[in-house]
């Protein structure tokens, strides 16, 4: 991990309520925690907990009612809608659930097509596509994958931007036990080489072992580490 002492990502006090009237809900609730360069911070607990809230605010595609949000120094909160978005396509990278891939594109080309939304148009689907392990894949559709090869894939587009802040969302949900371990492990490693700041919020507490962290969700708030294993 990286000697660099400022945090990627800095969260502090954020407070973000959904819904209106009697049906409003406190989604985040006081939230403080920071993710240093080259750190896997895994996020646990369960549904309605507060996890995909945190990610959202964290990757500029929603603002806090209160606190503050910085990646990189830069306050997320004072950003126009374009300049969120903006700020986003070049410094944040996204993995879902399912890998979220185009059915009509090639492996390669979802890299491409990524790279131009980014502004990048020297992107190496070759490369990018080798460091995740799946060169040998680049001419198949997601329909031809795996879902681990789609879910390799999905990180491979999120890396297009060089993104210094990586936001993973259940990437483990539609796997089986080995190939979790191996989409996980394969996350650690690219936040350890790269020194990219990864967040991951799961329910699959069996790959918590590759995080350098772990930490506990309940009712938008933050709580003790939880313990890995």
């Amino acid at each position: 991990m990286n000697s660099v002492t400022t945090p990627v990502l800095d969260v502090s006090g954020a407070v973000l309520e959904l819904g209106d009237g009697d049906s409003r809900v406190r989604a985040l609730d006081d939230v403080s925690f920071t993710v240093m360069p080259g750190e896997f911070v895994a996020i646990v607990g369960p549904s309605g907990s507060g996890k995909s809230s945190l990610l959202a605010v964290a990757g500029a595609l929603a603002r806090p009612d209160r606190g503050t949000v910085r990646v990189h120094g830069t306050e997320l909160g004072t950003l126009s809608k374009s300049a969120a978005t903006r700020f986003r396509l070049r410094n944040i990278g996204f993995v879902f659930q399912s890998g979220n891939l185009l059915p009509s594109l090639t492996a390669a080309d979802q890299l491409r097509l990524a790279g131009r939304l980014a502004g990048n148009r020297k992107v190496d689907p070759a490369g990018l596509l080798d460091s995740v392990g799946m060169a040998h894949r680049a001419g198949h559709r997601p329909g031809q994958l795996s879902g681990g090869e789609r879910q390799r894939v999905g990180i491979a587009r999120a890396l297009v931007n060089e993104p210094t802040l990586l936001l993973v969302d259940e990437p483990t949900a539609a796997l089986d036990r080995r190939r979790s371990h191996e989409v996980v492990e394969l996350l650690a490693e690219r936040a350890h080489a790269s020194d990219v700041a990864v967040v991951m919020v799961t329910h699959d507490r069996d790959v918590l072992e590759h995080c350098d962290r772990v930490l506990e969700m309940v009712d938008g708030r933050l709580g003790v580490p939880a313990l890995a294993g």
